[in-house]
């Protein structure tokens, strides 16, 4: 029984919708997550663009692997309302 649950919750995490709507971090991509920080302030914007900032320095310093982190935090920012 425990087997078949944990084989159910893989499988619903596998299909989720919020697992579908990450994107990869790509320049393309982070540039069209800062395309969408303009307009009205909200905390969620105003997180965002703390953690775009955070992978801006952190590319320019050659860390990929610390800018990515910053790029998903970021994008967890903008999904909160």
């Amino acid at each position: 029984m425990k087997t078949l649950l944990l084989a159910a919750t893989f499988v619903a995490l596998a299909l989720s919708p919020a697992s579908a709507a990450k994107m990869e971090c790509t320049s393309a991509n982070m540039a069209k997550l800062v395309a969408g920080l303009g307009g009205e302030d909200t905390p969620g914007k105003m997180a965002a663009r703390k953690s775009m900032a955070a992978a801006n320095s952190d590319m320019s310093k050659g860390n990929m692997r610390g800018a990515c982190k910053h790029y998903v935090s970021a994008e967890k920012a903008m999904a909160k309302k």
